[in-house]
């Protein structure tokens, strides 16, 4: 990994910390990218300290912010002339419904569209990479939903977990059509569930879903053990024969029926591409 660039969103904390920590030890230059620049600053110290790898540097972005993703591309590409691995890890659960200053669900802007805009915004550096690749963190919990391109912002019985649940589809559903388009390049896309994982992740959960995080923790995987997947994926060479792939302990996993059909992945990707204004920007 010496010579090569990685970016990993959600970097600060959780698995993104550790994946961060991990790959800092094998030499790579890594991009942190955080959204609060006191937090992102002491782990950077920390993985420095531990390490000696001093090429490391943070990136700020607000990913419900359609400009903010914007501006983080651009400052990337000017930073970075490739990019050797994406790891499309930031996310969040939500409470009550809100919505963006583009009037989209919170939870649907952030978990997917955070992914799919930075993704094809990076296209140019990430097709410079000889040996790319693209990880995007989903979860178990896509199995729980179904997609409906009529209400994907879930303006019809909102839940937390409805909300956490489609996103997390939605991921699945991007790499699957993302593998597609890169069919021909240098570049491989997968995702993965981390497992569930003892993080502040969910802190900010209330009612049954903060219940149901707080007195399952005891039985969580550590960060450590829930970055495994992820760290599989990033650096092992044995992971880049895969492209498309659904990833559970390290091993290929099938998801649901709804997450592996074709035609469905095609219009969420259209339907992405309208909603982050990125006619003709994409892969």
């Amino acid at each position: 990994m010496k010579n090569k660039v990685c970016l990993i969103t959600g970097a600060n904390s959780g698995i993104g910390y550790v994946s961060t920590l991990e790959i800092a030890k094998r030499g790579a230059t890594i991009a942190m990218v955080c959204r609060d620049a006191q937090r992102a600053e002491k782990a950077r110290q920390e993985i420095v300290k531990q390490t000696n790898n001093d090429k490391i540097e943070i990136f700020l972005c607000e990913f419900g912010d359609q400009s903010q993703i914007h501006s983080l591309a651009n400052n990337l590409k000017a930073r970075y002339e490739r990019i050797d691995v994406l790891l499309n890890n930031a996310g969040l659960i939500g409470n009550d419904r809100e919505v963006t200053a583009e009037g989209l669900e919170r939870t649907f802007a952030v978990n997917h569209l955070g992914y799919f805009m930075l993704t094809n915004l990076l296209k140019e550096p990430l097709l410079k990479s000889p040996e790319g690749r693209i990880i995007n963190v989903s979860s178990e919990m896509h199995r729980l939903s179904k997609l409906n391109l009529a209400d994907l912002q879930l303006e019809k019985g909102y839940t937390s977990i409805k909300a956490y649940a489609l996103s997390k589809l939605c991921n699945i559903l991007f790499t699957r059509e993302l593998a597609k388009r890169l069919k021909g390049t240098d570049l491989v896309t997968n995702c993965l569930h981390p497992g569930a994982v003892a993080t502040n992740f969910a802190n900010s959960a209330n009612g049954f879903l903060k219940f149901l995080f707080k007195f399952s923790k005891p039985i969580f995987l550590s960060p450590e053990q829930g970055a495994r997947t992820m760290l599989y994926l990033a650096t092992e060479d044995e992971a880049a024969q895969y492209n498309g792939a659904y990833f559970d302990k390290q091993k290929v996993k099938n998801p649901s029926l709804d997450a592996q059909d074709d035609t469905k992945a095609t219009a969420l990707w259209e339907a992405s591409t309208a909603l982050a204004c990125l006619q003709g920007l994409t892969f």
